[in-house]
């Protein structure tokens, strides 16, 4: 009975967690940790909880308190199921306002396969695809494996001539992360329609001191331009998108690109490193430690800070920001968009994901493929849009 019960008591810690995290700058760690993957394993947890139970009863080894543990956490665990259902919804009503003139509707074949199926929510973490050719530690400057880049691309049955490139930058604090680690579900899901995606890495910090990081990406984006259509891309429709430092990392290079991107996709970014926003103070504090070079000032922080460099001639933007992420505070995707649509002339959709976590999107959940079917929307249609403004301009 005491292991039931333990084990009940640990998925209901975890459940409340993920349902209402922790949000302080204290406890911001562990509440992403323990809830990011207790939320998008929701349907999972949920199914290993009641067979828990239910064998627990078959063998009469189930206390009173157990019980109780049990019932309250599959209930938790159905509505973080419902609320992550929900996320396509809300994907949705923001893309049918903003695209719905030019996007075509999907097929019925198109929509089944959009579905998230029984069969992928069983294999949350088989991200590959047998359609995609992924060609590993291209060098795109002098030095070790920091100085490489990843190229996904149809294989070469379903290959398209010119093909348009996503350039993915991954994050973790600037600090730590790989160019394997991060994007793989939707590079695979657009290397797979025919697009050509790039995973690059670049140095971190410690060792290597801001803006080194920014320096690296850019020598990466230069790279993407010069070569990438050695192997099928179109090098004039460049789309970065990362997330969280990489989010910040490819919303700066988008937005101080020269000659410019064609758009950016941020994933739960760090957008200003300089205001008075608490957020934005302990941010600061971490740089300090952590990023940035000793003796950095309120200026560093403002020019290494996306919303500080938002012009009318700004690319398209499509931002991506969870409502719960205890990690990087969804004020920062709010103010910038709020900017961009002030200032910029482009394009601006911004989807506040409803319940979702920092990293939601890293694995196979249900929130993680209603938003990379409709980031595989949204680039289409910009690349759709892209291709008939060149067409008519003069």
């Amino acid at each position: 009975m005491r292991g039931h019960t333990v084990r009940q008591a640990a998925l209901a810690v975890l459940t409340a967690n993920a349902v209402r995290p922790l949000d302080t700058r204290a406890t911001a760690v562990p509440a992403f940790a323990a809830g990011w993957i207790t939320g998008e394993l929701a349907p999972q947890l949920l199914l290993a909880g009641l067979a828990d139970t239910a064998v627990g009863l078959v063998r009469r080894r189930v206390s009173p308190l157990g019980l109780a543990l049990a019932a309250a956490t599959t209930a938790g665990l159905g509505y973080l199921t419902w609320r992550a259902s929900g996320a396509g919804a809300a994907f949705k009503e923001v893309l049918d306002e903003t695209l719905a003139a030019v996007s075509p509707e999907p097929s019925a074949q198109e929509k089944r396969t959009d579905r998230t199926s029984l069969r992928t929510l069983a294999r949350p973490f088989a991200l590959a695809d047998p359609r995609v050719e992924v060609i590993r530690d291209v060098p795109y400057t002098e030095g070790g494996v920091k100085a490489r880049l990843d190229i996904y691309r149809p294989r070469e049955e379903h290959r398209v001539p010119d093909a348009p490139v996503l350039v993915q930058i991954h994050g973790g604090a600037w600090t730590i992360g790989r160019k394997e680690e991060q994007g793989l579900l939707l590079m695979n899901r657009m290397a797979a329609q025919g697009w050509v995606c790039v995973a690059i890495n670049y140095r971190l910090a410690p060792k290597y001191r801001w803006p080194t990081q920014i320096n690296d990406v850019r020598n990466a984006i230069a790279w993407v331009r010069d070569h990438i259509d050695e192997y099928g891309g179109d090098p004039g429709h460049l789309v970065l998108t990362g997330g969280s430092a990489g989010g910040h990392l490819a919303a700066l290079a988008a937005l101080t690109a020269d000659p410019p991107v064609a758009g950016c996709v941020p994933f739960y970014g760090v957008y200003d490193m300089a205001s008075d926003d608490p957020y934005a103070v302990y941010v600061r504090r971490f740089l300090t430690r952590r990023v940035f070079a000793d003796g950095a000032t309120i200026e560093d922080f403002r020019e290494a800070s996306p919303i500080e460099h938002i012009t009318p001639d700004a690319p398209d933007f499509l931002v991506i920001h969870g409502d719960a992420d205890t990690m990087v505070s969804v004020r920062q995707a709010r103010a910038f968009v709020e900017r961009l649509r002030e200032v910029s002339r482009a394009s601006v959709t911004y989807v506040e994901v409803p319940g979702a976590q920092h990293a939601f999107e890293i694995f196979g959940s249900i929130r993680a493929h209603a938003a990379i079917g409709a980031v595989q929307q949204w680039l289409e249609w910009h690349r759709q849009h892209d291709h008939q403004e060149s067409e008519t301009a003069p």
